[in-house]
């Protein structure tokens, strides 16, 4: 059974979040400052973290900082009702995870969380094996049908990214937050060239397919989901 610390200073919605997650099976304990989850921390072993950005004594900027200096494997979701983009720049830049905004229904960010669960699992593993791919985190090095794919530092990264959460979509802005520098000159078209050269060199995997999604952005699904 996972242990998910949920950090959010509206008691009322603290509690909604927690009794929501009891529901779906995990087990859950509610603080409401960032002081107040870090001296919980200290005294028991979590698996994910979900935190509010806006708190007293410690907002959740900080509070993140915090942790990444002492935990670097831990997820950080935030849920906040803050949604303008330095914002989610630097939350991703401090090193978090997923970003929700409010008001949000509590099934999408169960639907996070596990993601981030399953996700955290294959990094634990340092393996993905899907098909003839084999992706190893631990060597930084992709293999198909046993000889090594020539993949780029960035190409490896984005594809460990989609095979990681399969069907899940991710937006042009989204990948070109997590995978390029926050002041280079990159656009959606790099993030369009990455994608096309990373088919390319995958068009014998047959395990998935790297699939547009028009309007928005990529995923990738598993053949056996199609």
């Amino acid at each position: 059974m996972a242990k998910l610390l949920i950090v959010e200073d509206d008691k009322g919605m603290n509690g909604s979040v927690c009794s929501y997650f009891e529901s779906c099976g995990y087990e859950v304990k509610g603080c409401y400052n960032g002081i107040e989850a870090l001296n919980e921390m200290e005294n028991g072993n979590y698996d994910l973290i979900v935190s509010d950005i806006m708190m007293p004594q410690m907002d959740g900027f900080v509070f993140a900082e915090r942790i990444r200096s002492e935990n670097q494997q831990i997820p950080i979701i935030f849920m906040t009702a803050i949604e303008d983009k330095f914002s989610k720049q630097l939350g991703y830049k401090i090193g978090i995870d997923d970003y929700i905004t409010k008001p949000f229904d509590l099934d999408d960010l169960v639907l996070k969380v596990g993601a981030i669960l399953r996700r955290t699992a294959i990094s634990t593993d340092k393996k993905i094996e899907i098909g003839n791919l084999i992706l190893d985190s631990a060597e930084h090095t992709a293999y198909l049908n046993g000889e090594e794919l020539a993949l780029t530092v960035r190409e490896f990264d984005l594809l460990f990214k989609f095979l990681s959460y399969p069907k899940k979509t991710f937006t042009r802005s989204q990948l070109m937050d997590e995978f390029w520098d926050y002041d280079s000159s990159a656009t959606s078209r790099t993030v369009d060239v990455y994608m096309a050269k990373l088919r390319e060199k995958t068009k014998d995997c047959d395990g998935f397919e790297i699939i547009t999604v028009h309007g928005l952005g990529y995923k990738a699904v598993l053949n056996e989901q199609k």
